[in-house]
């Protein structure tokens, strides 16, 4: 549970993030980290399209750059976007002005008020300056869709266990991940309608 579902401690370290959003709304948020590839956002999105319904794509900039394709193809099907720096940098490895210049360059590519830090990680400065030009974007459900030691049952467990009103909901478009989403991506978006949720994105804007 401490991987899938952060510890509220963690919260206090970023209050001014997103973590989770209206506790007594019945909604979630679907959010994919890492894109967007060939090999697996145009299976994503197909799935997304045959629920008919909408994500936010945490996407890396340099990744934008080499398939931009596949960004306009997001856009235009409805789908909010967010910045997950050029490079898939680590906070805590690099100093403020080395992470801020690689935010920067993701924003060359990528047109949002949304940022989601790799691997969760910012040092004090750095979560400071990004809390003055983004939206911060964390999650209350991690799938581990990424994980080897994962099956596609596991990761849809994953989301029936942890899910709650308003949680934010983590895959991967991914190598690691996209032949587990094959069959997990659809067994959780079916349960989650199911149990009645409506599946939103979050807003590219300046508020939550």
């Amino acid at each position: 549970m401490l991987i899938e579902r952060p510890v509220r401690w963690l919260g206090w370290l970023c209050p001014s993030a997103m973590w989770r959003g209206n506790h007594d709304e019945k909604a979630v948020y679907l959010t994919f980290d890492d894109g967007p590839i060939p090999q697996a956002t145009p299976f994503i999105l197909d799935t997304l399209a045959r629920y008919n319904v909408k994500a936010t794509f945490f996407m890396v900039g340099d990744n934008v750059r080499k398939f931009p394709e596949l960004y306009q193809r997001i856009l235009q099907e409805g789908h909010s976007v967010g910045n997950h720096t050029f490079h898939h940098i680590s906070g805590y490895r690099c100093s403020l002005q080395t992470y801020v210049e690689d935010v920067k360059k993701a924003g060359n590519y990528i047109d949002s008020h949304l940022f989601r830090p790799p691997y969760g990680w910012m040092k004090p400065e750095q979560r400071i300056w990004l809390s003055q030009h983004y939206k911060i974007v964390m999650w209350d459900v991690i799938t581990r869709d990424y994980s080897k030691r994962m099956r596609p049952e596991n990761v849809v467990e994953n989301v029936k266990r942890y899910t709650r009103n308003g949680s934010i909901i983590t895959f991967h478009d991914s190598l690691r991940s996209i032949q587990r989403l094959h069959t997990a991506l659809p067994e959780s978006i079916e349960w989650l309608l199911s149990e009645g949720y409506e599946l939103k994105t979050i807003d590219n804007n300046t508020n939550t």
